[in-house]
């Protein structure tokens, strides 16, 4: 069990409780369950409360990064050092039932490798609702048509499946890159609690580098959209600028024209910059990939 933490002091001890119950569940199914829990940075007493849990438990691993990097980093971090035979990501906040985890370890028993709790609803805010309707309703569009709606971030993974998650490129919806690897998934469909614990800091600004990320990632539609945009304006330009010509030669020129160009000049001048844009976050993803950098620096292992 893979656990990003992030300013969750209020449920981590209420969070190692309910996997201890089910850690004794699943000893009577001859199978042992490691907790590795990785403090992202925290600024709150998360990695002095993950201390104390890990010495009073040997099942315990913590793992703390030297600042905070971001949960998908954090996964990747706790996959490298986890040894199980099978993988599995869980939200430190409790909205996702930690309960769940028997069904997909059954699922997993029967032969399934990739084993997903996809959310079938969710308490959240009507904010955060509306943007994850229309994050995945793009993303289905732009990049897996068949992703679930409601997205997911409770999964488990055969231990095939560890290496090329750890592999895989820098920035990264490491959730979808997981769909995307191509492993039929058996989904577990549920109810996503609203939250009890903490403050979300999942704000509105990593929302949107989220959405970018996944996008640029994922899928060149973009740029093939913004190249049939730029054929079409192009095409239009040119049939405007013939009918002027023609305008012109057969019944003069009436208007001075300055609107219209001081229109058209902004209006191109605004797709220019957008379009740049959206080229630079491809390079700066190229950028990302090569310079070396790592994802996620480890300043201290318990365990």
């Amino acid at each position: 069990m893979v656990v990003p933490v992030y300013f969750n002091e209020g449920s981590l001890k209420a969070l190692h409780q309910r996997l201890n119950e089910i850690a004794s569940t699943l000893i009577d199914r001859g199978i042992s369950l490691e907790m590795v829990f990785v403090d992202d940075g925290s600024g709150d007493s998360s990695f002095s409360i993950l201390r104390e849990i890990a010495a009073a438990d040997s099942r315990v691993r913590v793992v703390r990064h030297a600042r905070n990097f971001g949960s998908f980093p954090a996964i990747k971090t706790g996959l490298s050092v986890a040894s199980g035979d099978c993988a599995v990501t869980l939200s430190a906040d409790l909205q996702d039932p930690p309960e769940l985890l028997l069904d997909m370890v059954a699922r997993w028993q029967d032969g399934e490798k990739f084993v997903i709790a996809v959310r079938a609803s969710r308490e959240d805010p009507l904010g955060s609702r509306m943007f994850s309707a229309a994050y995945y309703r793009i993303l289905r569009w732009l990049v897996i048509p068949d992703y679930p709606p409601g997205g997911f971030d409770f999964m488990l993974v055969d231990r095939l499946c560890v290496p090329y998650l750890l592999s895989g490129p820098k920035s990264v919806n490491l959730n979808l890159y997981a769909y995307w690897l191509g492993f039929k998934p058996s989904i577990l469909p549920y109810d996503r609690l609203v939250r009890e614990h903490g403050k979300s800091r999942w704000t509105l600004r990593k929302k949107v580098n989220l959405f970018v990320d996944t996008i640029t990632g994922f899928s060149v539609r973009p740029i093939r959209i913004m190249s049939v945009f730029g054929l079409g304006t192009a095409a239009l330009s040119f049939l405007y600028g013939l009918y002027v010509v023609l305008q012109t030669l057969l019944v003069g020129s009436t208007q001075p024209g300055f609107p219209t160009l001081a229109a058209l000049v902004s209006f191109f001048s605004g797709l220019i910059i957008f379009m740049l844009g959206m080229i630079g976050e491809y390079l700066w993803r190229i950028f990302d990939a090569v310079n070396r950098k790592p994802e996620a620096v480890i300043a201290e292992v318990i365990k």
